[in-house]
């Protein structure tokens, strides 16, 4: 039990930490571009403690879900001609109506160009994406540390179990019925323990390499060299055939029009790789999170397939989708397990820790710059919008349209909150009664 505390508190606090260095990403440009930041909050709701500083209020609030800066002048104000409006307005303007007001009551006598939607377009763009890139950039980190100083665990071309007979992919056996048929690979005379050296030929390096010769061989005759007890041995074995589903880039089952799994055929011949921890070059980093980064972008792509797929599972009999989102819960649980993994070294389970924030700093990245407020890539796609608008009245000479009034959207806003809201609350209750667990 002490080692699951342990785990859930190293990654809650550096979920912390990940917060506040968000904010810091943000916060730092704000400044050297001369915008008043009132305000510098980890957390939203009830303020628990904060002090001022150099005209910025720090503080933690009781719900520690987010954080934000406050920035002087988010918001431009009415155009000149525009029409306020009244006591009798509808809900949505006067959302629009408020965020305009508490957008002005930011700007303090004197300070009136030390806003944010006076700054040129480029600046704002720079003040929006440093809290995702600093995400991006303690991934970075913790990937490095992990896969670098730590090591991870690489299939090597070493047998570590060899499958006796061949089972159907939905047998829930454990054991050989009896006058089973050998597997190709037992047929073959495959032992754990086998080192594989070549396999028709062509030399081995790699635990892929090896399967991608085999995958490709079905039900042809293969020629294995392989390296036992410091001899050189060599097996004869006949890959069968199998149907595998295709998967995507991020793991997924392609389907065709028709909604059906699309398939492939592939040769096997039952045996395992043993799993091996290896320090792995700097270079091996980017890779590492260009994988991770697009797997998230793909589970954020098709959210709302993955959230139906969540709440199927939720209330009802359907299994829960490993790949899927999951909330701070469920990566506190996955945490604690982690921590409790009674195979791994004291080591591998902190790197394990940390490969689950590098993780969740990746998924932060991503989703931040989704373009829709109150979300960063909101904000920049509002830039970008206003950059595009002036560009064209320069070009055919017009009139300067000013500043884009990004309170307009306000609803637009107040909506996904409501949906990010119920979207945390799914996840909380999925994560609570069909839990994600890690594999044994």
């Amino acid at each position: 039990m002490l080692f699951y505390i342990a785990g859930v508190l190293i990654v809650a606090i550096g979920v912390l930490l990940s917060i506040v260095l968000h904010e810091t990403g943000h916060f730092i440009p704000a400044k050297l571009f001369k915008v008043r930041v009132g305000q510098f909050m980890v957390g939203f709701g009830k303020t628990l403690w904060s002090r001022k500083s150099h005209g910025t209020e720090f503080g933690i609030k009781a719900l520690p879900l987010g954080g934000y800066i406050s920035m002087a002048g988010m918001y431009p104000p009415m155009k000149p001609g525009g029409k306020a409006q009244t006591a009798s307005a509808g809900f949505f303007q006067t959302l629009v109506q408020d965020a305009r007001q508490s957008s002005a009551d930011t700007i303090l006598p004197g300070q009136e160009d030390n806003v944010f939607y006076k700054l040129p377009i480029w600046k704002r763009i720079i003040i929006m994406l440093g809290g995702p890139l600093m995400n991006l950039v303690i991934a970075i980190v913790l990937f490095a540390v992990v896969l670098c100083v730590f090591g991870t665990g690489v299939n090597t071309a070493t047998v570590s179990s060899v499958s006796q007979c061949v089972l159907p992919a939905t047998s829930t056996r454990t054991t050989c019925p009896a006058g089973y048929t050998p597997s190709p690979a037992a047929a073959a005379g495959f032992k754990t323990g086998d080192k594989i050296l070549s396999l028709n030929g062509t030399t081995v390096t790699s635990w892929d390499q090896a399967t991608a010769i085999i995958q490709r061989s079905a039900n042809k005759t293969l020629t294995a060299v392989v390296e036992r007890d410091g001899a050189d041995i060599t097996l004869t074995a006949t890959p069968q055939l199998s149907v595998r589903d295709e998967l995507d880039a991020n793991g997924q089952v392609v389907k065709d029009a028709a909604g059906n799994a699309v398939t492939h055929n592939v040769g096997f011949i039952g045996i395992a790789p043993t799993i091996q921890v290896e320090q792995l070059p700097l270079t091996a980093v980017l890779p590492s999170v260009w994988t991770q980064t697009t797997a998230v972008a793909g589970v954020i792509i098709n959210l709302p397939q993955r959230l139906v797929g969540v709440w199927n599972a939720a209330f009802s009999s359907a299994p829960r989708d490993a790949t899927g989102p999951i909330g701070l819960v469920g990566v506190g649980r996955i945490a604690g397990q982690i921590a409790t993994t009674s195979q791994a070294t004291i080591g591998e389970r902190f790197a394990g820790l940390l490969q689950v924030l590098a993780s969740l700093n990746i998924a932060l990245f991503v989703f931040n710059l989704v373009p829709l407020m109150p979300l960063d890539g909101g904000h920049i796609l509002g830039a970008l919008w206003e950059g595009l608008k002036r560009g064209f009245a320069k070009l055919f000479k017009r009139r300067d349209p000013g500043p884009v009034d990004t309170a307009r959207v306000v609803p637009l806003t107040f909506a996904v909150v409501v949906v990010l809201g119920a979207m945390s609350l799914l996840l909380l209750y999925a994560d609570i009664v069909k839990p994600v667990t890690l594999p044994n």
